[in-house]
Protein backbone atom coordinates (compact mmCIF):
# COMPACT_ATOMS: atom_id res chain seq x y z
CA UNK A 1 0.00 0.00 0.00
CA UNK A 2 1.18 3.42 -1.10
CA UNK A 3 2.28 5.83 1.11
CA UNK A 4 -0.79 8.05 0.01
CA UNK A 5 -3.11 5.60 0.38
CA UNK A 6 -2.06 4.96 4.04
CA UNK A 7 -2.39 8.44 4.90
CA UNK A 8 -6.06 8.90 2.81
CA UNK A 9 -7.13 5.59 5.17
CA UNK A 10 -6.04 7.49 8.05
CA UNK A 11 -8.00 10.80 7.20
CA UNK A 12 -11.00 8.93 6.93
CA UNK A 13 -10.66 7.62 10.53
CA UNK A 14 -9.96 11.16 12.32
CA UNK A 15 -12.83 12.47 9.93
CA UNK A 16 -15.26 9.46 11.57
CA UNK A 17 -13.84 8.83 15.11
CA UNK A 18 -12.37 12.10 16.21
CA UNK A 19 -14.76 12.28 18.97
CA UNK A 20 -13.64 9.72 20.67
CA UNK A 21 -9.97 10.85 20.85
CA UNK A 22 -10.22 13.45 23.83
CA UNK A 23 -7.22 12.63 25.70
CA UNK A 24 -3.42 12.48 24.59
CA UNK A 25 -2.96 9.26 24.65
CA UNK A 26 -5.94 8.27 22.58
CA UNK A 27 -4.44 10.49 19.94
CA UNK A 28 -1.22 8.72 19.80
CA UNK A 29 -2.38 5.37 19.46
CA UNK A 30 -4.78 5.96 16.88
CA UNK A 31 -3.21 9.22 14.72
CA UNK A 32 0.61 9.65 15.57
CA UNK A 33 2.06 6.16 15.12
CA UNK A 34 -0.12 5.77 12.25
CA UNK A 35 1.14 8.52 11.08
CA UNK A 36 4.37 7.79 11.35
CA UNK A 37 3.58 4.15 9.85
CA UNK A 38 1.96 5.50 7.22
CA UNK A 39 5.41 7.31 6.60
CA UNK A 40 7.07 3.91 6.63
CA UNK A 41 9.05 4.71 10.11
CA UNK A 42 9.11 1.77 12.21
CA UNK A 43 7.11 2.63 15.39
CA UNK A 44 7.93 -0.75 17.00
CA UNK A 45 11.81 0.16 16.84
CA UNK A 46 12.60 2.30 20.06
CA UNK A 47 15.81 3.41 17.97
CA UNK A 48 13.90 5.22 15.39
CA UNK A 49 10.94 6.28 16.86
CA UNK A 50 11.99 7.13 20.47
CA UNK A 51 8.71 7.96 22.64
CA UNK A 52 9.10 10.19 25.75
CA UNK A 53 12.37 11.45 24.67
CA UNK A 54 14.18 13.71 26.89
CA UNK A 55 16.88 16.08 25.99
CA UNK A 56 17.62 18.54 28.66
CA UNK A 57 17.55 22.04 28.04
CA UNK A 58 19.36 24.84 30.21
CA UNK A 59 17.12 25.76 33.11
CA UNK A 60 14.81 22.46 32.08
CA UNK A 61 15.80 18.76 33.31
CA UNK A 62 13.68 16.02 33.58
CA UNK A 63 10.99 17.52 30.53
CA UNK A 64 10.19 14.74 27.61
CA UNK A 65 8.77 15.02 24.07
CA UNK A 66 6.33 13.13 23.22
CA UNK A 67 8.48 11.35 20.23
CA UNK A 68 11.62 11.72 18.62
CA UNK A 69 12.28 10.60 15.10
CA UNK A 70 15.89 9.29 13.73
CA UNK A 71 16.39 8.81 10.11
CA UNK A 72 19.53 7.39 9.34
CA UNK A 73 20.86 7.60 13.01
CA UNK A 74 20.38 11.12 13.82
CA UNK A 75 17.33 12.84 15.81
CA UNK A 76 15.59 14.50 12.67
CA UNK A 77 11.99 15.03 14.02
CA UNK A 78 10.30 15.99 16.96
CA UNK A 79 6.42 15.47 17.88
CA UNK A 80 4.37 16.88 20.31
CA UNK A 81 0.70 16.11 20.62
CA UNK A 82 -1.94 17.55 22.58
CA UNK A 83 -5.73 16.23 23.16
CA UNK A 84 -7.91 17.01 19.94
CA UNK A 85 -9.79 19.65 21.44
CA UNK A 86 -6.72 21.74 22.06
CA UNK A 87 -6.49 25.14 19.83
CA UNK A 88 -2.54 24.83 19.17
CA UNK A 89 -0.95 28.47 19.54
CA UNK A 90 2.56 29.67 20.50
CA UNK A 91 2.32 27.97 24.14
CA UNK A 92 2.20 24.63 23.15
CA UNK A 93 5.15 25.31 21.00
CA UNK A 94 7.59 26.33 23.76
CA UNK A 95 8.36 22.99 24.62
CA UNK A 96 9.15 21.96 21.15
CA UNK A 97 11.05 24.97 21.02
CA UNK A 98 13.78 24.27 23.99
CA UNK A 99 14.62 21.04 22.42
CA UNK A 100 14.63 21.95 18.77
CA UNK A 101 18.17 24.46 20.36
CA UNK A 102 19.63 20.94 21.69
CA UNK A 103 19.58 18.62 19.14
CA UNK A 104 20.03 17.90 15.87
CA UNK A 105 16.32 17.98 14.69
CA UNK A 106 15.39 19.84 11.90
CA UNK A 107 11.70 19.82 11.60
CA UNK A 108 8.97 19.77 14.92
CA UNK A 109 5.72 18.59 14.38
CA UNK A 110 2.88 20.04 16.76
CA UNK A 111 -0.21 18.32 16.78
CA UNK A 112 -3.35 17.75 18.57
CA UNK A 113 -4.07 14.65 15.89
CA UNK A 114 -6.66 16.32 13.39
CA UNK A 115 -4.35 19.68 13.10
CA UNK A 116 -0.87 19.50 11.94
CA UNK A 117 2.06 22.34 12.39
CA UNK A 118 5.25 21.98 10.80
CA UNK A 119 8.31 23.86 11.82
CA UNK A 120 11.94 24.62 11.27
CA UNK A 121 14.58 27.40 11.51
CA UNK A 122 14.07 29.16 8.25
CA UNK A 123 14.62 32.52 10.07
CA UNK A 124 17.31 31.40 12.16
CA UNK A 125 19.24 28.45 12.12
CA UNK A 126 18.42 26.42 15.26
CA UNK A 127 15.97 28.64 16.20
CA UNK A 128 12.55 27.06 15.47
CA UNK A 129 10.46 29.39 14.05
CA UNK A 130 7.31 30.66 15.81
CA UNK A 131 4.99 30.20 12.46
CA UNK A 132 4.62 26.70 11.19
CA UNK A 133 5.86 26.02 7.04
CA UNK A 134 2.90 23.89 6.67
CA UNK A 135 -0.53 23.36 8.38
CA UNK A 136 -3.53 21.48 7.56
CA UNK A 137 -5.91 19.34 8.28
CA UNK A 138 -5.98 15.76 8.61
CA UNK A 139 -9.23 15.11 8.03
CA UNK A 140 -9.28 17.04 5.27
CA UNK A 141 -6.45 15.80 2.95
CA UNK A 142 -5.98 17.20 -0.61
CA UNK A 143 -3.73 15.94 -3.07
CA UNK A 144 -0.79 18.46 -3.44
CA UNK A 145 -0.89 18.00 0.39
CA UNK A 146 0.03 13.80 0.48
CA UNK A 147 3.00 15.16 -1.94
CA UNK A 148 3.97 17.35 0.50
CA UNK A 149 3.42 14.77 3.15
CA UNK A 150 5.45 11.95 1.23
CA UNK A 151 9.11 13.77 1.56
CA UNK A 152 9.06 13.18 5.26
CA UNK A 153 8.49 9.43 4.51
CA UNK A 154 11.40 7.82 5.84
CA UNK A 155 12.84 6.56 2.26
CA UNK A 156 12.71 9.92 0.81
CA UNK A 157 13.43 12.01 3.51
CA UNK A 158 15.57 14.54 2.54
CA UNK A 159 16.38 17.87 4.57
CA UNK A 160 17.62 19.84 1.25
CA UNK A 161 14.48 18.56 -0.29
CA UNK A 162 12.19 19.77 2.24
CA UNK A 163 13.67 23.18 2.96
CA UNK A 164 13.60 24.16 -0.89
CA UNK A 165 9.87 24.11 -0.48
CA UNK A 166 9.21 24.89 2.77
CA UNK A 167 9.71 28.67 2.91
CA UNK A 168 7.59 28.71 -0.21
CA UNK A 169 5.25 26.79 1.67
CA UNK A 170 5.33 29.00 4.64
CA UNK A 171 4.87 32.31 3.02
CA UNK A 172 2.32 30.97 0.20
CA UNK A 173 0.22 29.76 3.25
CA UNK A 174 0.03 32.91 5.21
CA UNK A 175 -0.82 34.67 2.01
CA UNK A 176 -3.69 32.49 1.30
CA UNK A 177 -4.64 33.34 5.24
CA UNK A 178 -4.84 36.64 4.43
CA UNK A 179 -6.84 36.19 0.98
CA UNK A 180 -9.48 34.26 2.65
CA UNK A 181 -9.62 36.81 5.26
CA UNK A 182 -10.38 39.90 2.84
CA UNK A 183 -12.78 37.42 0.91
CA UNK A 184 -14.63 37.10 4.17
CA UNK A 185 -14.72 40.97 5.49
CA UNK A 186 -12.36 42.97 3.09
CA UNK A 187 -11.25 45.57 4.33
CA UNK A 188 -11.39 49.19 3.79
CA UNK A 189 -8.26 49.63 1.96
CA UNK A 190 -8.55 46.92 -0.14
CA UNK A 191 -12.27 47.95 -1.12
CA UNK A 192 -10.66 51.45 -2.10
CA UNK A 193 -7.92 49.46 -3.81
CA UNK A 194 -10.49 47.18 -6.28
CA UNK A 195 -12.50 50.26 -6.65
CA UNK A 196 -10.19 53.03 -7.66
CA UNK A 197 -10.54 52.66 -11.44
CA UNK A 198 -14.54 52.73 -11.48
CA UNK A 199 -14.81 56.52 -11.20
CA UNK A 200 -16.81 56.54 -8.26
CA UNK A 201 -15.61 59.85 -6.88
CA UNK A 202 -14.50 60.42 -3.36
CA UNK A 203 -14.13 57.34 -1.64
CA UNK A 204 -16.62 58.45 1.27
CA UNK A 205 -18.31 56.25 4.02
CA UNK A 206 -21.28 55.79 1.94
CA UNK A 207 -19.46 54.54 -1.16
CA UNK A 208 -16.96 52.04 0.98
CA UNK A 209 -20.65 50.43 2.59
CA UNK A 210 -22.20 50.16 -0.68
CA UNK A 211 -19.41 48.59 -2.36
CA UNK A 212 -18.35 46.05 0.47
CA UNK A 213 -20.80 43.58 -0.15
CA UNK A 214 -20.02 43.60 -3.78
CA UNK A 215 -16.70 43.04 -3.51
CA UNK A 216 -17.16 39.98 -0.95
CA UNK A 217 -19.69 38.89 -4.02
CA UNK A 218 -17.34 39.40 -6.63
CA UNK A 219 -14.41 37.03 -4.62
CA UNK A 220 -16.97 34.01 -4.09
CA UNK A 221 -18.05 34.45 -8.04
CA UNK A 222 -14.37 34.50 -9.10
CA UNK A 223 -13.67 31.18 -7.41
CA UNK A 224 -16.86 29.83 -8.41
CA UNK A 225 -16.21 30.33 -12.04
CA UNK A 226 -12.86 28.77 -11.75
CA UNK A 227 -14.29 25.35 -10.09
CA UNK A 228 -17.14 25.53 -12.92
CA UNK A 229 -14.22 26.07 -15.51
CA UNK A 230 -12.44 23.24 -14.36
CA UNK A 231 -15.63 21.13 -14.16
CA UNK A 232 -16.05 21.47 -18.18
CA UNK A 233 -12.62 21.15 -18.75
CA UNK A 234 -12.43 17.59 -16.94
CA UNK A 235 -15.51 16.92 -19.50
CA UNK A 236 -14.34 18.14 -22.13
CA UNK A 237 -10.85 15.82 -22.02
CA UNK A 238 -13.09 12.85 -21.94
CA UNK A 239 -16.05 13.82 -24.05
CA UNK A 240 -15.07 11.05 -26.74
CA UNK A 241 -14.72 8.20 -23.98
CA UNK A 242 -18.22 8.90 -22.86
CA UNK A 243 -19.70 8.74 -26.29
CA UNK A 244 -18.37 5.53 -26.57
CA UNK A 245 -19.34 4.20 -23.05
CA UNK A 246 -23.31 4.04 -24.42
CA UNK A 247 -25.82 2.50 -22.23
CA UNK A 248 -27.44 -0.32 -23.48
CA UNK A 249 -30.56 -0.53 -25.05
CA UNK A 250 -33.41 0.37 -23.61
CA UNK A 251 -37.66 -0.29 -24.31
CA UNK A 252 -39.15 2.48 -26.15
CA UNK A 253 -41.09 3.20 -23.27
CA UNK A 254 -38.59 3.02 -20.94
CA UNK A 255 -36.93 5.81 -22.21
CA UNK A 256 -33.90 7.23 -20.01
CA UNK A 257 -33.68 11.29 -19.93
CA UNK A 258 -30.43 12.25 -18.17
CA UNK A 259 -31.38 16.00 -16.33
CA UNK A 260 -28.95 18.70 -16.49
CA UNK A 261 -28.09 17.94 -12.67
CA UNK A 262 -27.10 14.50 -12.75
CA UNK A 263 -24.93 15.55 -15.55
CA UNK A 264 -23.43 18.43 -13.17
CA UNK A 265 -22.74 15.84 -10.22
CA UNK A 266 -21.50 13.75 -12.59
CA UNK A 267 -18.67 16.26 -13.21
CA UNK A 268 -18.10 17.48 -9.86
CA UNK A 269 -17.68 13.86 -8.71
CA UNK A 270 -15.47 12.87 -11.37
CA UNK A 271 -13.44 16.61 -10.84
CA UNK A 272 -12.60 15.63 -7.35
CA UNK A 273 -11.24 12.28 -8.06
CA UNK A 274 -9.22 13.34 -11.11
CA UNK A 275 -5.96 13.40 -9.56
CA UNK A 276 -6.41 9.63 -8.93
CA UNK A 277 -8.31 8.43 -11.24
CA UNK A 278 -8.01 9.28 -15.15
CA UNK A 279 -11.21 10.88 -16.51
CA UNK A 280 -11.89 8.43 -19.48
CA UNK A 281 -11.77 6.05 -16.96
CA UNK A 282 -15.04 7.75 -15.23
CA UNK A 283 -18.10 6.84 -17.07
CA UNK A 284 -21.89 8.07 -16.79
CA UNK A 285 -24.40 5.01 -16.85
CA UNK A 286 -28.20 6.36 -16.12
CA UNK A 287 -30.90 4.08 -15.00
CA UNK A 288 -34.29 4.42 -14.66
CA UNK A 289 -34.40 4.81 -10.46
CA UNK A 290 -30.79 6.62 -10.22
CA UNK A 291 -27.26 7.54 -12.09
CA UNK A 292 -24.21 5.61 -11.63
CA UNK A 293 -21.11 6.91 -12.03
CA UNK A 294 -18.85 3.61 -12.57
CA UNK A 295 -15.34 3.18 -13.08
CA UNK A 296 -14.01 1.41 -16.47
CA UNK A 297 -17.56 1.37 -17.40
CA UNK A 298 -17.75 -1.61 -15.12
CA UNK A 299 -21.11 -2.38 -12.78
CA UNK A 300 -18.61 -3.68 -9.98
CA UNK A 301 -16.79 -0.96 -9.88
CA UNK A 302 -19.18 1.60 -8.66
CA UNK A 303 -18.23 4.91 -7.61
CA UNK A 304 -21.21 6.78 -6.41
CA UNK A 305 -24.80 6.90 -7.37
CA UNK A 306 -26.80 10.05 -8.04
CA UNK A 307 -30.35 9.35 -6.93
CA UNK A 308 -31.63 12.70 -7.94
CA UNK A 309 -35.17 11.56 -9.89
CA UNK A 310 -36.93 12.72 -6.67
CA UNK A 311 -37.75 16.20 -4.35
CA UNK A 312 -35.08 14.68 -1.66
CA UNK A 313 -31.76 14.53 -3.46
CA UNK A 314 -29.21 10.93 -1.88
CA UNK A 315 -25.46 10.95 -3.25
CA UNK A 316 -24.78 6.81 -2.79
CA UNK A 317 -21.35 6.46 -1.69
CA UNK A 318 -19.59 3.07 -1.23
CA UNK A 319 -17.39 1.50 0.98
CA UNK A 320 -16.43 -1.69 -1.13
CA UNK A 321 -19.80 -3.01 -2.89
CA UNK A 322 -22.15 -2.05 -0.03
CA UNK A 323 -23.95 1.66 -0.71
CA UNK A 324 -24.57 4.40 1.64
CA UNK A 325 -27.26 7.01 0.41
CA UNK A 326 -26.55 10.14 1.80
CA UNK A 327 -28.88 13.27 1.73
CA UNK A 328 -27.50 16.32 0.03
CA UNK A 329 -29.77 19.52 -0.59
CA UNK A 330 -27.61 21.10 -3.22
CA UNK A 331 -24.47 19.57 -5.96
CA UNK A 332 -22.28 21.66 -3.68
CA UNK A 333 -22.70 18.90 -1.06
CA UNK A 334 -20.81 16.48 -3.01
CA UNK A 335 -17.65 17.71 -2.32
CA UNK A 336 -18.57 17.34 1.40
CA UNK A 337 -18.18 13.67 0.77
CA UNK A 338 -14.75 14.39 -1.25
CA UNK A 339 -12.78 12.04 0.47
CA UNK A 340 -14.92 9.25 0.29
CA UNK A 341 -15.33 9.49 -3.22
CA UNK A 342 -11.58 9.60 -3.08
CA UNK A 343 -10.84 6.68 -1.17
CA UNK A 344 -13.20 4.52 -3.19
CA UNK A 345 -11.45 5.89 -6.31
CA UNK A 346 -8.40 4.98 -4.96
CA UNK A 347 -9.49 1.35 -4.69
CA UNK A 348 -10.14 1.28 -8.50
CA UNK A 349 -6.55 3.36 -8.93
CA UNK A 350 -4.64 0.10 -10.73
CA UNK A 351 -6.06 -0.37 -13.87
Amino acid sequence: MSVEEKLRILAERVKSHSSAMITEEAVKTAVILPFLSALDYDVFNPHEVIPEYTADAVGKKGEKVDYAIKVDGAIRILIECKPISTNLDKVHLAQLYRYFSVTEARFAILTNGRTFHFHTDLEAPNKLDERPFLTFDLSDLQGQLTHELKKFAKSEFSIDNILQTAHQLKYTSAIKKEIVALMEAPSEDFVRLVTANLQLGRFTAAIREQFTPMVKTAFREIIRDSVQARLSTALADTEAADVAAEPPPVEADEIIATTEEEREGFMIVRAIIRDILKPARVVMRDQKSYCGILVDDNNRRPLARLHFNRSVKYIGLFDGEKEERVKIDTLDEIYEHAERLRATAQVYSAP
